[in-house]
């Protein structure tokens, strides 16, 4: 049987009922201007796990599964990156980079983006089957700021994942880290995951 993994928030949101859009890629020409590819997370940055190190994917183009149902919408028009990480047990994380190339424009989409993920926790809500609580980790203060969520969600067939979700900026990039596992707000790692999405937003340039 293969193993299950928690890569993130918006991916368990969305078996909640969500409406997942198509697989996105790279943006259409002339939506960012060029700019240096910013770099991602090593495995090594990420909160530690107690029990497994993690193992960092390949970069890749587009947008990830995990992310499309919450968040697809608002990053159609945008050219984007990501990077999926594991462990050897029910946790993952995935990191994805995206290149506006405009201050202002960047500004938007990444308020968007920190109220697309308190909206989909909330429409998780709504779902008989899914119960999901919310809760706002406060901000970063690293170059033009960074917005920490956590969303616990608790099936009716018994499953309960954890998972903390963070949207920074730099510039004309924005990056969203995410990180899932088994549990609830009381094995969360807010402390290091806040250190995972400073150093994210760090090395985005």
């Amino acid at each position: 049987m293969p193993k299950r993994t928690r890569a993130g928030t918006l991916a368990a949101l969305a078996v909640a009922g969500l409406t997942a859009g198509a697989a996105l890629s790279a943006a259409p020409a002339g939506a960012a201007t060029k700019a240096p590819a910013p770099k991602f997370l090593s495995a090594s940055e990420l909160p530690p796990h107690p029990s497994s190190a993690w193992t960092a994917g390949r970069i890749t183009d587009g947008v990830p599964e995990e992310m499309q149902g919450c968040l697809g919408e608002a990053l159609l028009a945008y050219d984007s990156r990501y990077r999926t990480f594991r462990t050897d047990v029910e946790a993952g994380a995935e990191q994805l980079n995206v290149v506006v190339g405009d201050n202002t424009k960047a500004k938007a989409l990444a308020n968007r983006l920190n109220k697309e993920i308190r909206a989909c926790a909330a429409r998780s809500d709504a779902d008989p089957e899914i119960e999901a609580e919310y809760r706002s980790f406060g901000s970063l203060p690293v170059e033009e700021g960074a917005r920490v969520h956590g969303v616990n969600t608790r099936a009716s067939w018994g499953a309960m994942d954890i998972h903390l979700v963070s949207v920074g900026r730099d510039g004309g990039t924005v990056t969203v880290v995410q990180w899932g596992q088994m549990g609830d707000f009381t094995s969360a790692p807010v402390k290091a995951f806040k250190k995972t999405t400073t150093t994210a937003v760090n090395k985005l340039y």
